[in-house]
């Protein structure tokens, strides 16, 4: 088995050993967490609303377009079935040790050719300037196309969560870890590449170093981050707006599949 990799079966609670696979990596890869079937269905409604909704655009370091899409809350849409889910919530509640509530959404639309690139970052370097004392905070990533090397999948500091919360500084339009220390940390943790094929998700603390190059291949790469916060972490300010109020109502396994028949998708 590789490391930080779980079977496809074990999705709703996580062993012992694997939960300190977590901890020692700072990630772990759940393939086949979601059906083709659902995947399919998140995707006809996302190409159906995003393209023409309130899409987020900026641009990496050399000009080429990140869009993106985010919700603050988790409601009763496929969006919000996802991220309520019990198959993310209940082993992401056991990687934060204790009940969470969704802290954010959002969908990153790196599209063939433009699809731009995030330099190296920890989430918990913006979410600590939002008000969050502790970094008692995680993120679900679900492939909703395949993620390559090609086409611009996640590369993460293996085991880089162990440093804590480095500096980070405006860089263009995007928010960076502090180069020096990124560029000491290259030199002592293993870059791994994510790749993932489509339902395949990714866990990963929020003070795991990571970021992804451009999308120059032919290939379109959509993803669904859901992140998480500890309820005893609630924000003492309200900087932006994040999901801050109401508690996550965590929705059965077969709630897509039942969402996808009475709509008629």
């Amino acid at each position: 088995m590789e490391p930080a990799t779980v079977a496809a079966s074990l999705t709703h609670s996580l062993s012992d050993e694997r939960r300190a696979a977590y901890q020692s990596d700072g990630y772990l890869v759940v393939p086949q967490l979601f059906a083709a079937d659902e995947i399919e269905f998140l995707k006809r409604i996302a190409e159906r609303e995003l393209p023409s909704g309130q899409v987020l655009t900026k641009e990496d370091l050399e000009g080429n377009k990140i869009s993106l899409k985010m919700w603050n809350q988790a409601g009763e849409d496929v969006y919000g079935l996802f991220s309520r889910n019990e198959r993310i919530v209940q082993p992401t509640q056991q990687l934060v040790g204790g009940e969470v509530y969704l802290y954010s959404a959002k969908m990153i639309l790196k599209n063939a050719h433009d699809g731009g690139a995030w330099e190296w970052h920890q989430d918990y370097g913006y979410w600590y300037t939002n008000g969050c004392l502790a970094p008692a905070m995680a993120s679900c990533m679900i492939a909703v196309d395949r993620n390559t090397v090609e086409n611009g999948c996640l590369q993460v500091l293996r085991g880089s969560h162990r440093l804590g919360r480095l500096d980070h500084e405006r860089l263009g339009e995007q928010f960076v870890a502090d180069p020096e220390r990124v560029q000491a940390a290259l030199k002592i943790f293993g870059r791994q590449y994510i790749p993932l094929e489509p339902g395949d998700a990714l866990l990963f603390d929020c003070n795991l170093l990571h970021r992804s190059d451009a999308n120059h291949s032919d290939q379109r790469r959509w993803n669904f981050i859901c992140s998480y916060n500890a309820t005893y972490n609630r924000p003492y300010k309200r900087m932006r707006d994040y999901g801050h109020d109401g508690d996550l109502k965590p929705v059965p396994a077969g709630a897509i599949r039942s969402l996808a028949a009475n709509t008629g998708n």
